[in-house]
């Protein structure tokens, strides 16, 4: 059951929503179903090994993960 964030084309409201199998959302304030699937980025889960302090990765290339202090938003 993803976790998927769209656009209304009617009224232009933003929401998530869960879809689950083959159902079609429609927007939660116009109940359109003319939607725009948005592209997003999956949350990382939150665990006690991720909330410890990591060290600095030394390496130039990309970050080496979702908790590397090189990553967007960490």
């Amino acid at each position: 059951m993803p976790l998927y964030e769209y656009v209304c084309q009617e009224c232009t409201h933003t929401f998530e929503t869960l879809v689950f199998g083959s159902e079609t959302p429609t927007c939660p304030a116009c109940e359109s179903a003319h939607l725009e699937r948005q592209i997003s980025v999956p949350a990382a889960p939150r665990t006690e090994s991720a909330a410890l302090p990591m060290k600095r990765c030394l390496s130039d290339g990309p970050p080496c993960g979702p908790a590397c202090s090189r990553f967007p938003g960490s």
